[in-house]
């Protein structure tokens, strides 16, 4: 697994680093081939916050954990992902190394499988969308009073976007590319 460690507004010990690159890269036995894990570190509010984002075969695991102390930050972390995977194990046992839930000796804990919850859909909508630039669909979301907003954006050629309000107040742009 490759790692990249980032840290914002915070000088960690490379222990903490060494630490993150232990528990994180137990992970790697759930992907087949190479992922690639990226850990940022910050500290807000006297709050230890940790984001891990695991990279494989086009699939994207990613967590946000926030604890007073950076260690049980990154467990705490760790533990999320394998709870999603164990809890969507049969949608991704496809993307998934063929063994990556059989139980290894050194395993402690025997959690009892979560029961896998249905996705339904109980709703569709349909629209027609029109070209606009990005802006004009901020604004068209901002009047609609929806986080998110699709649309065909003329500025790239019509292709199909979204744009989204980002938890810090800001805008967000997810782009149809290559």
């Amino acid at each position: 697994m490759k790692f990249t460690f980032t840290d914002k507004k915070v000088t960690l010990p490379k222990s903490v680093h060494d630490y993150a690159e232990k528990k994180v890269g137990k992970l790697d036995r759930y992907f087949p081939g190479e992922a690639e894990a990226s850990v940022v570190f910050s500290v807000e509010k006297g709050r230890n916050n940790a984001e891990v984002t695991v990279r494989s075969g086009g699939t994207i695991y990613r967590v946000r954990e926030s604890t007073s102390d950076m260690f049980a930050t990154i467990d705490a972390s760790v533990a999320d992902i394998e709870r999603q995977l164990r809890k969507n194990k049969a949608r991704l046992e496809k993307r998934l190394r063929k063994d990556a839930f059989v139980r290894t000796p050194e395993e402690t804990s025997f959690a009892p499988e979560e029961p896998e919850e249905e996705y339904r859909i109980v709703r569709t909508k349909r629209f027609a969308m029109k070209p606009m630039s990005a802006e004009e669909a901020v604004l068209q979301m901002k009047l609609l009073g929806h986080t998110f907003f699709a649309f065909r954006n003329e500025d790239e050629g019509g292709a199909f976007a979204v744009v989204y309000q980002r938890d810090d107040g800001d805008y967000g742009l997810i782009q149809e590319g290559d």
